[in-house]
């Protein structure tokens, strides 16, 4: 998979690998696979997927699969999905669908109205399902100076912090790279986050570590989580290089990741957010499998 891929074009460009393997294996046997996966979880980490990157794959069979390997939630979705979600018994961890996305969000006052408004019809469906965080996004930079764009993010998310208290839910910017993936981000270091985290000073707003982002943007992941913990509520995962499987055929060792993660006193959920080279199930139970630990 290019290194360009991101959660939009994935679905218009996945026609390799995991498109192959879905071709090739049938759904109830794959499904069966998931069967023989994972049981007794050790409990220490919460799993989740993120499900853009299983375009292949109906909710309602990721479902399926997803609780036999031990996840708890599916996220990355709205809340039309939330009946699909709650029928197999699990959860969102991570609530999608902010106006704007990625590249259009908090750092332009302009942007705020429609984002405060979205944040007011949400939570509270977030709320009376019994889950709690809800992404934003800082937007890209477009010329504006990272101080600028940190006072304009903390003013809205004043704004929102008041409905996600209201609530009992959390609003969680997401750290993205700017490098490859996600050109001219601006929330694309974790030290820029943490900053904005202090500027709106509330515990309903947090950040969303994406490790595979943050290896390529600055590295040093075990130490930073360290020293960051308490502003991240959420992490995802990822291969580097590439965004793929995160086994041995990439540069971060997981398993000693997520080691760190429990040390902090961290209960919230990490997701697997790779693009699959493989089979994708097969893939995603031996994701799970490493980061349980």
């Amino acid at each position: 998979m290019s290194n360009q891929m991101s959660r939009r074009s994935a679905l218009r460009n996945l026609t390799t690998g995991a498109a192959v393997a879905a071709t090739a294996t049938s759904l109830s046997q794959r499904l069966g696979a998931a069967e023989t996966a994972l049981t007794g979880m050790k409990g220490r980490i919460n799993h989740s997927v993120c499900k853009w990157c299983y375009p292949k794959i109906e909710l309602n069979d990721l479902c399926v699969a997803g609780k036999k390997m031990g996840l708890q939630s599916v996220e990355l979705l709205e809340t039309k999905d939330f009946p699909t979600l709650k029928k197999h018994g699990l959860i969102c961890a991570m609530v999608s669908g902010v106006p704007g996305g990625i590249e259009n969000g908090l750092n332009r006052l302009a942007n705020h109205d429609k984002i405060v408004a979205f944040y007011e019809d949400v939570a509270p469906k977030v709320a009376s399902a019994g889950f709690k965080n809800i992404i934003c996004f800082s937007g890209n930079r477009g010329g504006m100076s990272d101080e600028q764009g940190l006072e304009n993010c903390a003013v809205g998310l004043k704004r929102i912090t008041a409905i996600c208290e209201k609530h009992n839910v959390v609003s969680v910017m997401e750290l993205l790279n700017s490098k490859v993936n996600h050109k001219d981000y601006m929330c694309d270091h974790t030290k820029w986050g943490a900053e904005l985290c202090k500027r709106v000073g509330s515990e309903r707003f947090k950040l969303l570590y994406d490790i595979y982002h943050m290896q390529i943007m600055e590295g040093d992941v075990i130490r930073t989580i360290r020293e960051s913990h308490q502003y991240i509520a959420h992490y995802h995962t990822g291969g580097v290089p590439g965004r793929n499987e995160i086994d041995e055929t990439q540069e971060l060792n997981y398993a000693t990741i997520m080691k760190a993660i429990t040390e902090t006193g961290f209960k919230g959920h990490v997701a697997q957010e790779f693009i699959p080279k493989r089979d994708p199930l097969a893939s995603l139970e031996q994701g799970v499998r490493i980061c349980d630990v």
